[in-house]
């Protein structure tokens, strides 16, 4: 099971990693950890991969843009066939993960 934790406002990184590090046994296999340039947010994330074991699969992920992060921890069990949906669209993925369908699928389609 994996950990994540966020963080709004004027923070420092340390305060995110301690977060972060808090969380080490919810994740043994990794650590992530985002804050974009003037945006007021952090997100941390400590991985046990299940899906995609590559480094491609690591979170925080961002869409190719930088627009949009995610960091969860959860599946998408139709994951399937929604990135087959979203390929058909023209969508091309960097990984086999469903962190990164969730995050193509809101950017194609939005919150609802």
């Amino acid at each position: 099971m994996c950990g994540i934790a966020g963080i709004v406002g004027d923070f420092g990184l340390n305060a995110l990693q301690a977060m972060v590090r808090a969380l080490a046994h919810r994740g043994p296999d990794g650590e992530g950890l985002v804050c974009p340039d003037r945006e007021g947010f952090g997100l941390g994330h400590r991985r046990l991969p299940i899906i995609d074991l590559s480094p491609a699969g690591a979170q925080p992920m961002s869409d190719p843009t930088g627009r949009y992060w995610i960091t969860y921890n959860g599946e998408v069990y139709n994951f399937s066939e929604l990135r087959g949906e979203l390929e058909s669209k023209g969508r091309v993925f960097r990984s086999a993960t469903d962190t990164e369908v969730l995050l193509a699928a809101y950017e194609q389609w939005g919150p609802s």
